[in-house]
């Protein structure tokens, strides 16, 4: 029998990193326009497509029902819906994600019925599709859960509907956008997320003729077109991945500049992030300096929807905490199982602790839980590397390298197939400062 191959990176750390790098397009929105796409009835184009794992599977998802895709140069991907001829997505051979629910709502515009696989995605707690689901039934779907996946339905049109999320879910928020724009009438969404990505949808969808009006609050308000057309997008650059470089020039005390992020877009992240000592300076064209300013403090970090700590960023930030002088705290109110990585962190040499308390004062849907939703890190304590540590999901993978770049020696971190679902030349991109990393073949 043929061994698989799989990779892994060889990282040795100890110095201080220092350089410049350019965010990516950002995963959160990159996938979720091109479920936008398919409302179009004509060619939209996105630019700064990143070269991640996530966009190749939803180009086959999109390719197996008749979409015609063309990546051009440069991280431009042309989406051309009109082929699109059938309602069956399978499962793409690259594995799946958490597309095949948007676009469960998406396509139903376009046929009486659709069917998708159940969705895939990080193993960082349930993430339930209810919120989708009941969603499609409230515009007038009819959704039926089958061995393999989700079929929905309709008789007729899709009406407009109000619809109050019981927690303001980014993905739930993108499902209640795709099925109201073309909808009959008017849509309210109360409760609905905000996050930047969001309002970038919104952004698009207005740019193909949909009217959608936004609120103060959480409210979205949708009057229903016939007919959207296709548009040209250039993606933002990835927050997330922006904050994690600045983690490591901080943990590492190093001094990095980023480019390709829009610093509105970071919110509470730059204030925690100066709290503990970590500094920035804006420069022109959309680039920031992170470096470390002082000594490192600890803090108390609370994960919620934004404009909240991002859960997707405390795995870097935890990292960052553990070279602080003093005892910090990571509340975790957004995903219930988001700290097995942990344990390899204290392999590295971190001091942390898991408690079902909840530690802070954000109020926390897993109170009276038995999940380990709250860390206690103690620090500072040096990294020393070790012979291997595995990949448990994306947002961890980076982390990961963060920690072994700060690690003295070289340390192996595989399971990068994980990682690279969501971040795209990460060795090129950190090579070409001065962190010693290299990509390599390893049988499984």
């Amino acid at each position: 029998m043929e061994q698989q191959q799989t990779y892994a990176y060889n990282i040795k750390g100890g110095q201080p990193v220092v350089g410049e790098i350019r965010c990516l397009g950002a995963k959160n929105f990159t996938t979720k326009a091109m479920v936008a796409a398919l409302l179009g009835d004509s060619p939209t184009m996105l630019t700064n497509v990143p070269p991640i794992g996530d966009v190749t599977i939803t180009i086959e998802m999109l390719h197996s029902i008749g979409v015609k895709l063309d990546m051009v140069d440069n991280g431009t991907l042309i989406i051309d819906p009109s082929s699109m001829r059938a309602s069956n997505v399978p499962v793409p051979h690259s594995g799946s994600n958490r597309i095949p629910i948007l676009m469960l709502g998406a396509l139903l515009h376009r046929f009486k019925q659709v069917s998708v696989p159940f969705v895939g995605g990080d193993a960082i707690g349930r993430r339930s599709v209810d919120f989708h689901l009941r969603a499609i039934e409230q515009f007038g779907g009819k959704v039926e859960v089958a061995d393999d996946g989700f079929t929905a339905s309709r008789n007729g049109g899709l009406k407009g509907t109000h619809i109050k999320l019981p927690y303001p879910s980014v993905g739930a928020t993108e499902t209640c956008l795709y099925l109201g724009v073309l909808a009959e009438g008017r849509t309210t969404i109360s409760n609905a997320a905000i996050e930047p990505e969001v309002f970038e949808l919104i952004t698009m969808l207005r740019a193909m003729g949909a009217i959608i009006f936004t609120s103060s609050g959480r409210d979205i308000r949708i009057e229903g077109v016939k007919q959207l057309n296709g548009t040209h997008m250039k993606v933002m650059g990835d927050r997330i991945e922006a904050a994690s470089w600045a983690c490591l020039a901080c943990a590492s005390d190093g001094d990095i500049t980023v480019h390709g992020i829009r610093p509105e877009i970071l919110g509470n992240f730059l204030s925690y992030y100066q709290q503990v000592g970590g500094g920035f300076e804006l420069l022109e064209a959309s680039s920031i300096r992170f470096f470390r300013k002082g000594a490192l403090q600890p803090a108390i970090i609370e994960t919620d929807v934004y404009p909240g700590f991002s859960t997707d960023w405390q795995q870097p930030f935890a990292v960052l905490l553990s070279q602080a002088n003093g005892i910090s705290i990571i509340h975790e109110t957004v995903h219930e199982n988001r700290f097995g990585y942990l344990k390899a962190l204290d392999t590295l040499g971190a001091k942390t602790q898991l408690t079902t308390h909840c530690l802070g004062g954000v109020e926390c849907r897993y109170r009276e839980s038995s999940f380990e939703h709250s860390a206690i890190i103690i620090g500072p304590t040096p990294f020393t590397a070790v012979e291997q540590i595995a990949t448990p999901d994306l947002r961890a993978g980076l982390a990961y390298v963060i920690a072994a770049a700060v690690a003295c020696g070289t340390t192996r971190v595989t399971g990068i197939d994980m990682l690279e679902r969501g971040y795209g030349d990460i060795v090129p991109r950190l090579a070409a400062m001065n962190l010693d990393i290299e990509r390599i073949r390893i049988d499984a």
